[in-house]
């Protein structure tokens, strides 16, 4: 059930009314326009990227081979877009072309914005001066590069008054990307299960990031296979709740993780001086303490996401035709 949207207004259109979305013929001239011009951008700075790291083997430990993902899965996945424009095959495509491209240039643009500052801050850093710190940093920018081509791309595409569109366009749906980006970032830094299985308060905390990931990459996929239809609610009245409890969820985690994890009259730590896995700097290593204040800031973050989904999808009128 394909959702698209008009100024505050979203239509929701099912598929069995035989609604077929205009097919492009393909051309060599997709290339030609900005639009191809700019994804022709982020394929060669994400292809620069990895090679420069590739060839000589400036990646190690999980930071390294997270940054190495990105760039090889953002040259991939942009690949196959400019296939797809090419060929004009986006009829045959198995998601809705719609939702699936602005979906994914926000999912890649905020990749890279990672990989560009995890790989330089927790990488390169540690690196002697040489050949492969140089290019280490050569591929440190070419990232940099990809972020504002794949940020580029969402600015241009994103949905604007009059103008009928997928729900992935709008900012609740682009919001919807950024909150589970977040929530996986924090998944990452909670990875050991010592920072919360001491305490079922921080336990609830990761139940609040999970089940909130849950119910937002849902809302994700239901648009990008246009499904919307097959909820036992009104897909207008999932987004309301989804939002809606999300908010109250981070709420009571962004109180409770600060308190048990650094304040000592609930055991947690209040100065970075007292844990020893700070003492020193490692390469490819967080310490526990700073962990724990980047998953505060994350939930911080999260949670204006949230309000910000849920006021923003207050404001949206859904019409079913």
């Amino acid at each position: 059930m394909p959702v698209t949207v008009t100024r505050t207004t979203i239509t929701t259109t099912s598929s069995s009314s035989g609604l077929s979305f205009p097919t492009t013929v393909g051309s060599p001239r997709a290339l030609t326009q900005p639009l191809g011009l700019l994804r022709l951008l982020q394929l060669i700075s994400t292809c620069v990227a990895f090679s420069l790291v590739a060839s000589v083997g400036a990646w190690t430990g999980a930071m390294g081979n997270w940054s190495m993902f990105t760039w090889c899965f953002c040259f991939a996945v942009t690949l196959v877009i400019l296939i797809v424009e090419l060929g004009g095959l986006q009829a045959r495509f198995p998601l809705s072309w719609r939702n699936f491209p602005i979906t994914y240039a926000c999912y890649a643009a905020l990749f890279c914005l990672s990989a560009s500052i995890i790989y330089l801050t927790t990488y390169v850093q540690f690196l002697s001066h040489g050949r492969s710190r140089d290019h280490a940093i050569a591929a440190t920018t070419f990232s940099c590069i990809a972020c504002l081509a794949y940020a580029t791309e969402v600015a241009w595409t994103r949905a604007r008054p009059g103008e009928i569109t997928g729900y992935m366009a709008t900012v609740p749906g682009l919001l919807k990307v950024l909150e589970t980006f977040v929530a996986c970032v924090i998944f990452a830094f909670i990875s050991d299960p010592y920072l919360y299985q001491h305490q079922p308060a921080l336990e609830w905390c990761v139940a609040v990031y999970s089940i909130c990931f849950i119910l937002a990459a849902v809302a994700i996929l239901l648009n990008l296979g246009d499904c919307t239809n097959m909820l036992p609610i009104p897909f207008p009245s999932f987004l309301s709740a989804l939002a809606l409890l999300s908010v109250l969820f981070y709420a009571t985690a962004l109180v409770i993780w600060p308190l048990y994890q650094f304040d000592g009259k609930y055991g947690g730590q209040p100065r970075r001086s007292l844990d020893v896995s700070c003492s020193h700097s490692h390469a490819y290593y967080v310490c526990s303490w700073d962990r724990r204040l980047a998953v505060a800031i994350l939930t911080a973050i999260n949670l204006l996401a949230y309000v910000a989904d849920l006021v923003y999808s207050a404001r949206l009128v859904f019409v079913r035709v």
